[in-house]
């Protein structure tokens, strides 16, 4: 299930701006991360809507469980720190 994916992970989906800009800030970072389509994962996109007031809102992202709806770059930084020091934070 999506709620079980470890780590880092960005539930995305094809032609969202937002979800391009995070995506690609985090591509110049250290983080390593999943990234997860919600339009070709029916469960990745049910996850996306029980933690977003049942709205596909992208990018939304989970790191060590912990869901950030719509965060930018630095809240998901700050996030692993707190959440998942180690490599990359």
């Amino acid at each position: 299930m999506a709620e079980d994916r470890a780590g880092v992970v960005v539930y995305w989906r094809p032609g969202c701006p937002y979800c391009m800009n995070l995506r690609l800030q985090l591509r110049f970072s250290k983080l390593e991360y999943t990234e997860v389509n919600i339009w070709r994962d029916p469960e990745a996109a049910a996850f996306v809507r029980s933690v977003a007031d049942g709205n596909e809102t992208v990018p939304t992202v989970t790191v060590a469980g912990k869901a950030m709806v719509n965060p930018s770059r630095r809240q998901v930084m700050d996030a692993v720190r707190a959440q998942a020091p180690g490599p990359g934070a």
